[in-house]
C-alpha cells in the first residue's frame, strides 16, 4: 500500500515572520499558493536574482531543509496568504507524486548556484568574473602552465583547440600542448559515452570552465575539488566527497561549465549523460531528493562564503572560512581535535587572498598554538577556539559596520 503524501495548508497574516534566518530547527519548506512573500537576509551581500519578492508558485526554505542546516533567510509575509507545508522527510513522495516540482526545484537551484559562483568569483577577488566561455579555456591553460600544474594545463590547452579551432591562440596553444606532454598524465581528454565508471588520477582535470558540458558526475570514491580561476588567481569553490554530485548546472542547462573540476586525490566517478538523466529522473526518485540536499548544501555553503567576503580582516575571514566548514560538516565541538581536508594553501584560495598577502596571514594564523599543520593539511587540537575566534571577528564587522551606518546618517 502506497504511503500517503501529507501535506498541510497554512496561513500568515499580513506582516507575520514565516521563518527567521539563523532559527535552528528547519524541517519545512514552503510553497505559496496565494499572497506575496518577502525574503531578506542579515548581510545582503548580493540581490537574488529575479528580486526578493516570492508570488504563488515560488517556495522558499528549501535549501535549509533539506541541507538540514539553520535557516539562511528570513520570510515574511506582506499581505495575508495561504502556503502549502511541506515536510523534509515527505520530499521523496512529493517526488514521486509530481515530478514537475522537484524538477522546477533543481532547475531553480541550478540557475541560483551559477548566479551565486559568479558573484562570489567577483566578490572573493574584487573583479569581474566576465562571461566564461570557450575562449576562456586559454587562459584556464596558461594560468595552470605558469603554476606548473601540468595535468590540467594539458586538459585545457587540449579543450580549447578542440572547441576553438579557429581560435587566436591556437599556435600557441599546440606550441605549448608539444612542449607539456611529458610531464602531463590528463586523462579523459574527449570524454567517453559508454564509459559510466571512471578513474582519475590525483590533481587531473574532469572538466574545465568554459568547457561546454554533457554530464554530471557522482563520486564513488576520494575528494573532487571545484575551482574557479579569476584575475588571474585561482578561487577553490567547494571541496567535494563521496556521494556528491557535480556537474549538474551544465547538463540541466545546456551552459558551459561555470567552474573547473580536479581531483583532489585519486577519484572514482560515475557519469551521466542527460538520457541517462532522464531515465533516472523517472526511475529513481531518490536521485533527485539526493541531488536537491546537495544543491541545498551547496547554496547554503555558497551564501556563508559571499557573508565572508563582507569580513574585513584577513585574519577574521580565515577563522570564519574554518567556522563554516566545521558547521557544513557537522562536526561536533564536543569532538575537540578535527583534521580539515585541505592545507593553508587551499584556505588562502578559499577567502580569495593573494600569495603574498595569504602568507603573510598564514604565518599570523599558525601563530596560534592550537593550529597546526599535519601532513600538510590543518588541524586544530581544540574545535572551541575557532568558533569562539570567528564569532569575535564577526561581532568586531558588525560593530565597525554599524559605527560606519551611524557616521553616514550623523553627516
Amino acid at each position: 500500500m502506497n504511503n500517503p503524501l501529507q501535506l498541510s495548508l497554512v496561513n500568515f497574516k499580513k506582516d507575520s515572520y514565516i521563518i527567521v534566518e539563523g532559527k535552528q530547527k528547519a524541517d519545512y519548506f514552503y510553497i505559496i499558493r496565494s499572497g506575496t512573500v518577502r525574503i531578506s537576509k542579515e548581510i545582503e551581500v548580493v540581490e537574488e536574482e529575479g528580486g526578493n519578492l516570492l508570488h504563488p508558485g515560488d517556495f522558499f526554505g528549501v535549501v535549509s531543509t533539506m541541507s538540514s542546516h539553520s535557516h539562511i533567510e528570513t520570510a515574511r509575509a506582506l499581505s495575508d496568504v495561504m502556503l502549502i507545508q511541506v515536510h523534509r522527510d515527505q520530499y521523496g513522495l512529493l517526488i514521486e507524486r509530481n515530478t514537475p516540482v522537484a524538477m522546477k526545484i533543481i532547475q531553480q537551484f541550478s540557475k541560483k548556484m551559477r548566479y551565486l559562483d559568479e558573484a562570489l568569483a567577483r566578490l572573493t577577488l574584487k573583479g569581474n568574473s566576465g562571461l566564461v566561455n570557450e575562449k576562456h579555456l586559454f587562459e584556464v591553460a596558461e594560468y595552470y602552465a605558469k603554476q606548473s600544474s601540468y595535468n590540467q594545463a594539458y586538459y585545457a590547452y587540449h579543450q580549447y583547440i578542440k572547441y576553438c579551432p579557429t581560435g587566436e591562440n591556437i599556435r600557441v596553444a599546440k606550441e605549448r600542448m608539444a612542449k607539456i606532454h611529458p610531464y602531463a598524465k590528463a586523462v579523459y581528454l574527449d570524454g567517453s559515452t559508454d564509459e559510466f565508471n571512471r578513474t582519475y588520477p590525483k590533481e587531473t582535470m574532469i572538466f574545465s570552465e568554459g568547457q561546454p558540458g554533457k554530464e554530471l558526475y557522482i563520486i564513488q570514491k576520494g575528494n573532487v575539488k571545484i575551482t574557479k580561476i579569476v584575475n588571474n588567481n585561482e578561487v577553490m569553490l567547494a571541496l567535494l566527497k563521496p556521494g556528491d554530485i557535480f556537474g549538474e548546472m551544465s547538463l540541466l542547462e545546456n551552459k558551459p561549465r561555470s567552474a573547473s573540476a580536479i581531483a583532489h586525490e585519486e577519484a572514482v566517478l560515475l557519469a551521466v549523460n542527460k538520457a541517462n538523466f532522464k531515465r533516472m529522473v523517472a526511475s529513481q526518485p531518490q536521485l533527485i531528493t539526493r541531488l536537491t540536499q546537495l544543491l541545498s548544501e551547496r547554496i547554503w555553503f555558497i551564501y556563508k562564503q559571499l557573508a565572508n567576503t563582507q569580513i574585513s580582516d584577513p585574519m577574521g575571514r580565515m577563522y570564519d572560512a574554518l567556522s563554516i566548514q566545521l558547521e557544513k560538516l557537522r562536526v561536533p565541538i564536543s569532538n575537540k581535535a578535527y583534521t580539515f581536508d585541505f592545507g593553508p594553501k587551499e584556505l588562502v584560495n578559499m577567502v580569495g587572498l593573494s600569495k603574498g598577502e595569504g602568507n603573510q596571514v598564514v604565518k599570523q594564523l599558525f601563530s596560534n598554538q592550537r593550529l597546526k599543520i599535519i601532513d600538510n593539511k590543518i588541524h586544530i587540537t581544540d574545535i572551541e577556539e575557532i568558533e569562539k575566534q570567528a564569532k569575535y571577528y564577526r561581532k568586531m564587522e558588525k560593530i565597525a559596520r554599524a559605527r560606519k551606518r551611524g557616521s553616514v546618517l550623523n553627516r
